[in-house]
């Protein structure tokens, strides 16, 4: 076909359907006619579907955040070895982002989501069936790491609909579709905490098993209603670029501070609870009840951190992020030591609200970085900004793995320091010192004066 100026609207999103099986090989979203005659409409279809599959995907990885909150004194597990259980998926739900990201274009968007859907049927079908009293120490382990294909399907969710989109809307896209991923950690805690408030700790596998026929559903849905796209294509090259530059391993550092932060978090905040404050958590249910309310309101709060960035750059909300990120977890270290569950809850959700809005604000640094160095660059200003999106997009999925990392780290923290003080307060200084790192790096390359700093960061 030629363009889609000249077709009808009914024409036009024939066209733009015309497909070699469920591709389709013409795709222009930044035509405004073709996105406004069929376009907008196949590509919020696709989002939408997205969504919903990443958002089930967020939620079987995180899983086990919920899960070691019904193992108790039946299964001999100390809280150390609990908080390897929630490492092992944040571990391989980081390793799993890349080859995701490369799986789109190798396999096709849609055929991917329906793939990635159907691994999740794994952890879950494990998790269902093999929990309970007696399971051998190994086999946890073994099914907890299993758990983190679910981490890759944000990585591959961001890649397939960053091509759907025209530029001025992959920001609000691409926002929409990593917050609702995100949702899926506090929702997987209120399902454990209905689980828990109708039939008891007895049955961790009904949570896993209420996560199957959603899966089943999500696979279904996207192969009735997501497209393949035949523009879509590997950034091998990029990533090799992209992986010269300082400026990728110093994103990657501070991604580790808020998102890293985030998942881990989110995986160990109800676990945290029932140790530091057992006295008031004798129960799981009684801990459940407030696990949710931290993710939640990180999730909500993401779309903020970039609008403030939008505002008053990336950078300067990114280290002011780091110093409220740094004050919230002083906070949750003096409420540690002097005992008090109320000044405690504070601290941590003001954690997860400001490693939300440190989601947002660091993405939209990454743009920025490339967009000022192409300004500096002798290239064509249509050249240069087609490589800073290239290269902006093969960084994204760079720090978004070794960010990942970071809810490793947060969960290895608690388990060493637990092991080594019976407390976690060596941790929250750890944390302390790690976000005072990232301020001082984010003012030092980004903020301070300095004839080679990168103006609009």
């Amino acid at each position: 076909m030629s363009t889609a100026t000249t077709l009808a609207p009914t024409d036009t999103i024939a066209a733009t359907a015309r497909r070699h099986g469920r591709w389709i090989d013409d795709w222009r979203p930044e035509d405004p006619d073709f996105w406004a005659n069929g376009g907008a409409r196949i590509a919020r279809r696709n989002l939408i579907f997205s969504i919903f599959s990443e958002h089930i995907g967020f939620s079987v990885w995180t899983l086990w955040s919920v899960l070691v909150l019904f193992l108790g004194p039946a299964y001999g597990i100390d809280p150390a070895q609990k908080f390897l259980l929630t490492a092992a998926p944040a571990a391989l739900g980081a390793v799993v982002r890349l080859p995701y990201t490369f799986a789109v274009a190798t396999f096709g968007g849609r055929n991917w989501t329906i793939i990635s859907a159907l691994l999740l049927l794994i952890p879950a079908g494990l998790a269902a069936f093999l929990i309970q009293p007696g399971v051998s120490y190994t086999t946890l382990l073994v099914i907890a790491c299993v758990a983190g294909v679910g981490g890759g399907n944000f990585a591959s969710s961001m890649a397939n609909i960053n091509a759907f989109y025209p530029q001025r809307l992959k920001g609000w896209a691409l926002g929409l579709n990593a917050g609702g991923g995100n949702l899926g950690v506090a929702v997987v805690q209120l399902v454990g905490l209905a689980v828990l408030a109708t039939v008891g700790a007895g049955r961790p596998g009904l949570i896993a098993g209420l996560y199957i026929p959603l899966i089943v559903i999500a696979a279904v849905a996207s192969a009735l209603y997501m497209d393949n796209l035949t523009v879509a294509s590997n950034e091998k090259g990029a990533l090799r670029e992209v992986s010269r530059d300082p400026h990728t391993w110093i994103m990657s550092v501070l991604y580790i501070g808020t998102f890293g932060s985030f998942i881990g978090f989110g995986f160990a905040f109800g676990q945290v609870l029932q140790v530091q404050f057992k006295d008031s958590f004798a129960t799981p249910v009684e801990a459940a009840y407030l696990t949710f309310l931290g993710p939640l309101l990180g999730s909500l709060i993401r779309p903020i951190g970039g609008a403030l960035a939008d505002r008053f750059g990336g950078a300067f909300v990114t280290m002011l992020n780091f110093a409220a990120m740094g004050a919230g977890a002083a906070v949750v270290l003096y409420a540690s030591s002097a005992r008090s569950l109320p000044l405690y809850l504070v601290g941590f959700v003001l954690l997860f609200v400001f490693s939300g809005v440190g989601n947002g604000s660091t993405y939209k640094m990454i743009p920025a970085i490339f967009k000022a160095k192409g300004a500096l660059s002798d290239a064509a200003p249509e050249i240069a900004e087609a490589r800073a999106r290239r290269l902006s997009g093969a960084l994204i999925g760079i720090a978004g793995a070794i960010g990942a990392f970071g809810g490793v780290l947060v969960n290895v923290a608690f388990r060493q320091s637990f092991l080594t003080t019976g407390s976690a307060e060596a941790a929250y200084a750890a944390f302390i010192a790690y976000y005072l790192i990232c301020l001082t790096i984010t003012w030092f390359v980004y903020l301070r004066p300095s004839p080679n700093r990168l103006a609009g960061v």
